[in-house]
């Protein structure tokens, strides 16, 4: 059976009536919701509870109004433990029907799972070890035939990276040197998504830096910008690392971002770790004498 189509598109040249509807407004949406605003979009969305403006993701009625005004809406709300996507479980008949000439989806390269350290562009099979979040990926894929699905690594920016993990103490080191992983700066997502606006077809796009690299690598670098030393190594097994953290080294993957180069005319801003964490710090002023 055919994708459904959308129907009663808005120019895309028409920035006047450009609205921005955003089904969670996190740490990369909320970004991208604020580069936008200041375009001089008009940016909805919505939260849990409905606080600082947004819409309480249960007002069914306010939320199916944005949603017949909105012409761009995206989705950055992650799949329940049990793999229930809630906004493809509330509104996906109202998201089938809707107007928007672009739905987007903020996805993760999780869905990859390991690869032993080889690269993964997507192509590749969904062998995720969260099964939700690949069934997630694959059921916004085939919501509409203009869909566009971000996949996203490690993300990092202002306020959360490496830099504030080293000055609170909290950075670590696993003695693990096949560990190899990507990221991304969220002002690259951003520019990603905006991209995307007006280039390329729908379907599914990687987004990240350009080289890969063990997280080890991105502490030290941390470290030597605040001016203190490394962490010692630690174990895989060390009682100090979450679950989650154990989950994390327990992968190992390089996501080739070609396809988002080609298609949608994208370049990140911040090519490597290195880049993203030097310009955090020249304009946070992280304290050198921590």
């Amino acid at each position: 059976m055919p994708k459904p189509r959308a129907t009663q598109r808005i120019p895309p040249d028409d920035i006047l009536v450009s609205h921005l509807f955003i089904f969670g407004m996190g740490y990369s949406a909320s970004r991208l919701a604020a580069k936008l605003s200041a375009q001089g979009w008009t940016i909805s969305g919505t939260s849990r509870a409905g606080a600082n403006d947004t819409i309480r993701f249960d007002d069914r009625a306010t939320v199916a109004a944005a949603l017949v005004s909105a012409t761009h809406i995206l989705s950055s709300v992650p799949p329940a433990a049990d793999g229930t996507d809630a906004v493809l479980a509330t509104y996906g008949a109202a998201l089938r029907s809707a107007p928007a000439r672009w739905l987007g989806y903020l996805s993760s390269t999780g869905v990859y799972g390991d690869t032993g350290g080889a690269w993964v562009d997507e192509t590749a099979p969904l062998r995720g070890r969260r099964g939700g979040r690949n069934a997630a990926d694959l059921a916004w894929q085939a919501l509409r035939d203009d869909v566009r699905v971000f996949r996203l690594p490690g993300i990092y920016g202002p306020g959360r990276s490496a830099l504030e993990r080293v000055r609170e103490g909290k950075a670590h080191r696993v003695d693990d040197p096949q560990q190899v992983f990507s990221r991304v700066h969220v002002d690259d997502i951003v520019s990603g998504v905006i991209a995307s606006f007006v280039n390329g077809p729908a379907g599914v796009y990687n987004l990240a830096d350009n080289v890969p690299a063990p997280q080890n690598d991105v502490i030290d670098y941390a470290c030597a910008l605040a001016n203190v030393a490394p962490p010692p190594l630690i174990a895989l097994d060390d009682p100090t690392l979450s679950p989650m953290a154990r989950a994390f080294y327990a992968e190992n993957r390089r996501v080739a971002i070609g396809k988002a180069k080609r298609l949608l005319s994208w370049q990140p801003l911040y090519p490597d770790f290195r880049a993203g964490l030097s310009a955090l710090h020249s304009s946070c002023a992280v304290p050198s004498h921590l």
